[in-house]
């Protein structure tokens, strides 16, 4: 297998990989709550410290990625996290469950600013190919669910956990073989793009953390209720865990599309004049969801994914164009060390808020207030325009 393909097949792979580990959980609870004699509520927070430990375990991943080596680093992170699954199906007592879980977030923080700088840095169409890697993660999302609740079915919870396990263990060793390590790390090469003003890069900035906020809280609380709102709300569409994991994985698989769309209108169009109306129309269909059943949930459902996942590829965007290589895993890290620490609040959000209104009906109004946050934020990014006029008077390194 060509190096190139060997490379952008294994980054796409573990993109995927890590957000189905982060998923596992949110379909396996509702087996695995009446083994532990608890309810579904009183469960899911034990997943708080993985979304946590996601979020602020970015930063070092980052700046480790940078100053030492991203290849090295996905490494550790195919190896480790498959180590940490497999150590959660062995889990005997929620203490040890939620200690588990942690671990996982602890290694699947690596993969965004890592493996995302790692894929970008030499692409010459950097909205189509995050868009690709944005399918390959969200197909990661949909797998979950489906997977899991086969697994569940056939085999039982824990080996939900230890199948995807062992299978990140053999693609991390195929990871070390088949992909060369840098020539040097990142923060050592050359600068390639020009300086931008300090002004214009905090601006970029607080959009980009404003934008990651708002994005991925939506992700958490619709991709983590997705699996017990179909169950509550398909009646015989979903009497199983299969079931269940099969809408759920049809509908991310159809809204995982919107990103190759998006990717080709990122490099086609101005970011600001595509990003804001995909923010923006989240907000009336979350809340027609909110009392919508059946047959017409499942379409409203899909059509509020497709722009959840087609939104995913602008964050990564707005990186790529606007801050050098040499320090763009620590920049990835920053934001999403912010977005995921406070989307993280999300996972004991949506037990909560389940368990007072007795359903999902608050959650999906809920969605749709921060979709309209996230439309704000977008109105606030400059323009093309005027980045090429800072960038016009300022002299190049």
């Amino acid at each position: 297998m060509p190096e190139t393909t060997a490379r952008s097949l294994l980054l796409n792979l573990g993109h995927a990989l890590d957000h189905f580990f982060l998923l596992i959980y949110t379909t396996a609870v509702i087996a695995m709550a009446p083994e532990f004699g608890m309810t579904y509520g009183q469960m899911l927070p034990y997943a708080t410290g993985a979304f946590i430990a996601f979020g602020v375990g970015s930063l070092p991943a980052g700046w480790l990625g940078d100053k030492w080596s991203r290849h090295a680093m996905m490494i550790v992170f195919f190896i480790g996290i498959g180590c940490a699954s497999i150590g959660a199906g062995l889990a005997t007592s929620p203490l040890q469950l939620a200690v588990a879980l942690t671990v996982i977030g602890v290694f699947a923080a690596i993969y965004h600013p890592v493996g995302i700088a790692m894929l970008v840095q030499n692409a010459r169409a950097v909205g189509f190919t995050l868009g690709v890697n944005g399918v390959a993660g969200n197909l990661g999302v949909a797998l979950a669910a489906i997977v899991t609740g086969f697994l569940i079915d056939q085999f039982g919870w824990r080996m939900a956990f230890h199948a995807p396990g062992a299978l990140s263990i053999v693609l991390g060793i195929a990871f070390w073989v088949l992909v060369p390590r840098e020539d040097m790390a990142p923060a050592k090469r050359p600068q390639k793009l020009m300086p931008l003003p300090r002004a214009l890069v905090l601006r970029v900035f607080l959009v980009l953390t404003a934008t990651s906020v708002c994005g991925s809280a939506i992700f958490n609380m619709t991709t983590i209720s997705m699996p017990k709102l179909f169950s509550e709300r398909l009646g015989d569409f979903a009497s199983s865990g299969t079931e269940v994991g099969f809408w759920v994985a049809v509908v991310f698989t159809l809204a995982a599309l919107a990103q190759l769309i998006a990717g080709k209108m990122i490099d086609a169009f101005p970011l600001r004049s595509i990003f804001l109306p995909v923010a923006l129309l989240q907000a009336p269909l979350f809340w027609l969801a909110a009392t919508a059943e059946n047959v017409s949930l499942l379409v409203i459902a899909t059509a509020g994914m497709f722009l959840v996942f087609g939104q995913i590829p602008f964050g990564d965007t707005m990186v790529a164009r606007f801050f050098d290589d040499r320090w763009r895993s620590r920049v990835y890290a920053l934001r999403l060390t912010v977005g995921l620490t406070v989307s993280a609040a999300v996972v004991p959000l949506v037990g909560y808020l389940h368990g007072q209104a007795g359903g999902f009906d608050l959650l999906l109004y809920l969605v749709g207030g921060v979709a309209l946050l996230t439309a704000t934020a977008v109105l606030f990014l400059p323009s093309e325009r005027a980045v090429s006029a800072a960038t016009a008077v300022q002299p190049a390194e």
